[in-house]
């Protein structure tokens, strides 16, 4: 008998989760063997399993999806990660390949073309939908175009939010305090947050803080 593809779900969203196992459970040679809720989660159980494709969302509580693609190429090589994501703008796109994804979908996928990319990328191969791909050949393309030029995504600045919250966190506030100073939810602001890392490509709340003493956003 054929061994299964074994792979684990992340997202914070139970009914998400439900939904990927509802797409993929018709396939007899896919199985889910794991699930978590965010990052942490997710590196505690794979000291007991490890499964061939992480299937990972970006907004994760505490460490980004991006941050924990990272992790994943980086210390376990053999589970290949595909992003689904609400977010498919080229900064997120590709940031998550910058990271090491090996897949990338939008979370309006269909069953069909979801079975497909776990079975790509557990064979060694990369899997992109059609409007993900269509990103990265626009790119690609401007970069024929214009070969001097930094790709748009390395270009992406801070939004006026995300630069507010950034002094903020450098000045020491808590995601409590920010989201009442800004009548904003905590998960609201520690989304900026995961947003901020990812553009600057910082890994930590002390990265955050240099950064922003460096370009003088805050004084010492």
């Amino acid at each position: 008998m054929k061994t299964k593809i074994s792979v684990a779900l992340v997202d914070d969203h139970q009914i998400v989760r439900d939904g990927i196992k509802s797409l993929i459970e018709d396939a007899e040679h896919i199985e889910v063997v794991t699930e978590a809720f965010d990052a942490n989660e997710f590196l505690e159980k794979l000291q007991e399993v490890k499964p061939r494709i992480a299937i990972v969302d970006i907004s994760l509580p505490g460490i980004s999806g991006i941050e924990l693609t990272k992790i994943l190429s980086n210390d376990y090589p053999n589970v290949r990660v595909i992003v689904l994501s609400m977010h498919t703008t080229q900064e997120f796109v590709f940031n998550a390949i910058k990271a090491g994804a090996k897949g990338y979908l939008p979370k309006n996928i269909t069953q069909p073309e979801l079975i497909e990319a776990i079975e790509e990328v557990s064979a060694g191969n990369e899997y992109f939908s059609k409007d993900i791909s269509e990103i990265i050949l626009k790119n690609y393309l401007k970069q024929i175009k214009n070969p001097e030029r930094v790709d748009d995504y390395q270009e992406q600045k801070l939004t006026n939010r995300e630069s507010e919250i950034l002094k903020l966190v450098a000045e020491g506030y808590s995601n409590q305090l920010i989201a009442d100073k800004l009548y904003i939810s905590v998960r609201t602001v520690e989304s900026h947050k995961n947003h901020i890392m990812q553009k600057l490509e910082l890994t930590s709340t002390v990265d955050l803080v240099k950064y922003a003493l460096k370009n003088k956003i805050i004084d010492i």
